[in-house]
């Protein structure tokens, strides 16, 4: 087998066209083209430094290496590549980086703290698809005096609009005046949903941080600077999203399903709703002590919003995407 070919479906989806089974559907319905000709056979093997690849008759661009960034996204700067307001963007502030690449996910406006950015497709698709349970975590200042009963409650999950929220991992920080300090980590990523679950609880969101994405951390990151990522910081993160680097030969050794199983998947969420009850916020005890004047330390399946990788809005520095178009009426994916 050639090392440097890979399946179609596949390919696609690397490149943020969809994902790997919208790619096959793509497929099956006549929508792809390989040099010319119409394909709908699955698990055709291409070659995409040298194969002509057209989805609605727009041709797919090379592939271009990948790039991984971690950027510290100041507060007032949207997670956007354009903004038809003229608000400064978070790829504004990427001097030097020249290549194209995109907000995983996104955080907003007011909210500070680390944002991923890449070309990667698949990953970033893993990285926000909350059925792959990679964890954020962020700080965040509430309003008020928060009790034990209310911290629980944001950790077994609020009521909001879309839904109930799924379990999370709450901490209780300290308390400085008339307000509360809580480090959060959850697996979801609904619009505004941490900003969203303060209200909830009667307890608005002051000020709010980003300080992990799954192994990721802002380290030593000012607001505004950005850096690569590491190859262990990678390794790391492509493990949290439940990817394997390729081998030597080329072969993908990424797990083969791309769902977790059932078993781990179960497990995970008993261990949260068990670990919610005992105080996944280190303690009961903390709690109380802190209430009594101490500082207390010690769309998926189902409907809801997420965001689903790469930033759909953003058309990079070279605009048009992963597209090169050919001569010919436009049409759209």
């Amino acid at each position: 087998m050639d090392s440097q070919t890979v399946r179609l479906q596949k390919l696609l989806a690397a490149h943020g066209v969809a994902s790997r089974r919208e790619a096959e559907a793509m497929i099956r319905a006549g929508r792809v083209r390989i040099n010319g000709t119409v394909v709908r056979e699955q698990g055709v093997r291409v070659d995409g430094a040298r194969d002509v690849i057209e989805v609605d008759g727009r041709i797919l661009k090379r592939r271009e290496a990948p790039l991984y960034y971690a950027l510290y996204k100041p507060r007032g700067v949207v997670t956007t590549c354009k903004d038809p307001q003229g608000r400064q963007t978070v790829i504004g502030l990427l001097s030097g980086v020249n290549e194209r690449v995109y907000p995983v996910g996104r955080l907003d406006r007011d909210t500070e703290g680390l944002l991923l950015l890449t070309n990667d497709g698949q990953l970033a698709f893993r990285l926000t698809h909350p059925r792959f349970g990679v964890e954020k975590t962020y700080r965040a200042r509430l309003r008020g005096d928060v009790s034990a009963g209310a911290l629980k409650a944001l950790a077994e999950g609020v009521q909001l609009e879309d839904g109930v929220t799924a379990p999370a991992q709450v901490r209780l920080l300290r308390r400085e005046g008339d307000a509360t300090w809580i480090e959060i980590k959850i697996h979801e990523g609904r619009k505004r949903q941490i900003r969203r679950m303060g209200d909830a609880i009667g307890h608005p969101v002051i000020d709010l941080e980003r300080i992990a994405f799954g192994p990721i951390t802002l380290g030593k990151l000012k607001p505004g600077e950005v850096r690569p990522l590491t190859s262990a910081e990678l390794r790391a993160l492509k493990s949290a999203a439940g990817m394997k680097e390729a081998t030597a030969h080329g072969r993908d050794e990424r797990r083969q399903t791309a769902r977790p199983s059932r078993t781990a998947a179960t497990a995970k969420v008993a261990s949260a709703h068990k670990d919610a009850g005992k105080g996944v916020f280190k303690g009961l005890k903390g709690l109380r002590e802190a209430s009594n004047g101490g500082d207390g330390r010690g769309k998926s399946a189902s409907g809801k919003r997420f965001d689903s990788g790469v930033h759909g809005k953003c058309q990079g520095k070279n605009d048009g995407g992963p597209w090169s178009r050919p001569a010919g009426p436009r049409s759209r994916v």
